[in-house]
């Protein structure tokens, strides 16, 4: 989409908004990556066999499944992702399914973000396929912010891959504008054009606002962003509380969004994952051999970007919908599973009983403040930084290193492999460097 009073572009029209210095652009420049139906595309590569078939990942037909991922080629038929899978099965009879391949999906993601990496150390992770990242004229370079993002593209496509990229002024205007044309496209909002771009919008378009806000703002008269943006704090406030005056700023588009340097240290409030299982967990031992298999997760990203915390979060969610939290302080902060995964297994207890059908289990670590006192016990090691460890940890370290050597899946417990074919989605990596609002 391009014309001269907006301009904000799509496909061949951005060689109009690439010349001039940094090709006309004046602020802040936010890029969101979102890879094109990231698992299907990957085990399209992978089996070329596949290539332009109708392809979907997910939890058996047969085994009340969940769809995680289909190709664009299942996506006419009415597939998409969270749907049961036995309704995409009706819908697409002849599509291929896979359980999928995550360690493989893990490498792939890697690489696509050490592209980003080239270009910005300033990138925010939020999935394993979707990326924000900051290429602000002159802070790195002194290209154009779209030439940059062309090359990007450019560059993940030689993956054997696709992307879509939204180009703006910040993280609202990024994200959604990489929905406005894909696959492989490239949709750019020059500041000053955000408010245009944004106005003839469904609400829905814009990240929080759910089925039940929508319904509220329709009972309001709102539709559409531009309504949102013009209408009184007073009259949102109802509808979204103390973040009603931050909703209309977005819906503005004068949303002020930073992208921190990646994995800063002293920026990250929060490491957790979370699985979601197609068969639901009943029993204890499986129950716990799950979170010993997310806390083994957690402990690795933590060693990886240095940090210990002292507390840990649990979530458990059934199958009728309805899910907890339980969280705890430690004594002392560690990076150590072998240590807070006994502490997520009491939790969960406080939680469930035997018997309740668990669909998905989290477990998290957060309070990366190393300045309070330590209180140390008999059994543990004290290191320098005042992280306690157990005598297992040096095991868990030599594993960290033999998976950054030779991949994810080089080597793995036991209690990896009940869960590989029970998987609906990719366990989701959650590296938060705010609070969850």
């Amino acid at each position: 989409m391009y014309d001269s009073e907006h301009t904000y572009a799509q496909g061949n029209d951005l060689t109009d908004v690439t010349a001039g210095l940094f090709g006309g652009w004046r602020g802040p420049a936010i890029g969101l990556m979102d890879l094109d139906a990231f698992f299907a595309s990957v085990e399209q590569l992978d089996h070329p066999e596949w290539r332009g078939k109708p392809v979907i990942v997910g939890g058996s037909p047969e085994e009340r499944g969940v769809v995680s991922t289909a190709s664009y080629e299942a996506r006419p038929y009415g597939v998409h992702s969270a749907m049961p899978s036995a309704q995409a099965k009706r819908l697409c009879p002849d599509a291929i399914w896979t359980h999928g391949h995550f360690d493989r999906y893990r490498e792939m993601s890697a690489k696509v973000m050490a592209i980003i990496a080239d270009e910005t150390p300033y990138i925010d992770q939020v999935s394993i396929d979707e990326a924000f990242f900051d290429i602000t004229p002159g802070r790195f370079s002194r290209e154009s912010p779209v030439e940059i993002a062309q090359r990007i593209s450019r560059r993940v496509s030689e993956l054997g891959i696709t992307c879509s990229i939204g180009l703006g002024p910040n993280k609202t205007v990024a994200k959604i504008a990489s929905e406005r044309d894909k696959p492989r496209g490239l949709t750019v909002v020059l500041p000053g054009t955000e408010a245009a771009f944004l106005a003839p919008l469904p609400v829905r378009a814009m990240s929080g606002i759910g089925k039940a806000a929508d319904a509220a703002l329709a009972k309001a008269g709102i539709r559409t962003l531009g309504a949102l943006a013009e209408a009184p704090v007073a009259k949102l406030a109802p509808i979204f509380g103390s973040a009603a005056e931050m909703m209309k700023l977005r819906a503005q588009g004068r949303e002020q969004s930073s992208v921190k340097p990646q994995d800063a240290p002293d920026e990250v409030k929060s490491v957790s994952n979370e699985r979601t299982f197609a068969h639901d967990l009943t029993a204890r031992e499986d129950v716990y051999a799950a979170l010993a298999l997310l806390g083994e997760s957690v402990g690795r990203r933590l060693r990886r970007k240095g940090l210990v915390g002292r507390t840990v979060t649990v979530k458990v969610r059934y199958t009728f919908g309805s899910g907890h939290t339980a969280q705890r302080k430690l004594p002392h902060p560690t990076d150590d599973e072998n240590l807070f995964v006994s502490v997520a297994r009491e939790l969960v207890d406080s939680l469930w009983q035997p018997g309740m059908p668990v669909r998905l289990l989290g477990i998290g670590i957060s309070d990366f403040d190393a300045d309070e006192g330590v209180q140390t016990d008999l059994f543990c090691d004290v290191d320098e930084r005042g992280a306690v460890s157990s005598d297992r940890r040096g095991l868990s370290v030599a594993v960290d290193h033999v998976r950054e050597r030779f991949g994810a899946g080089a080597v793995s417990f036991g209690r990896a492999a009940r869960f590989e074919r029970d998987l609906v989605r990719e366990d989701k990596f959650l590296t938060q460097n705010k609070p969850t609002e």
